[in-house]
């Protein structure tokens, strides 16, 4: 099995675009005070986002939960810390995710479970 002809297949069905934002400790040099500020690691990478288990939204107070698992295709060189913020770009819209837990890597591919920001 040839893994970059395999990554290379992969890689051709990236259809979105993400990019990712961590947490960074910045000091204002006036005041010394340390804050955390959201900081632009990875821009307009390719990738591909795939939705299982689509349910629709189920009723709880404050806000409805909605039943599904969101997980996104990348390259395997690229790095994603938990936690992270990541905007992905489908057909123009563009979707708020966080990640969750760490990213399983694979030598073609890596796949990580994300979290949509807000309510449904």
């Amino acid at each position: 099995m040839n893994i970059a002809a395999v990554r290379n297949s992969i890689e051709n069905l990236y259809e979105d675009r993400c990019t990712i934002y961590e947490l960074a400790a910045t000091q204002d040099p006036e005041t010394k005070i340390t804050s955390q500020a959201e900081q632009e690691v990875v821009t307009d990478q390719p990738c591909r986002l795939s939705f299982q288990k689509l349910s629709s939204a189920l009723e709880s107070p404050p806000a409805a939960a909605v039943g599904q698992t969101i997980k996104l295709f990348l390259a395997p060189d690229i790095t994603v810390k938990p936690g992270s913020k990541i905007a992905v770009t489908r057909n123009g819209s563009i979707m708020q995710f966080i990640s969750s837990g760490l990213p399983a890597v694979y030598p073609t591919h890596q796949e990580i479970l994300l979290q949509a920001q807000g309510w449904a």
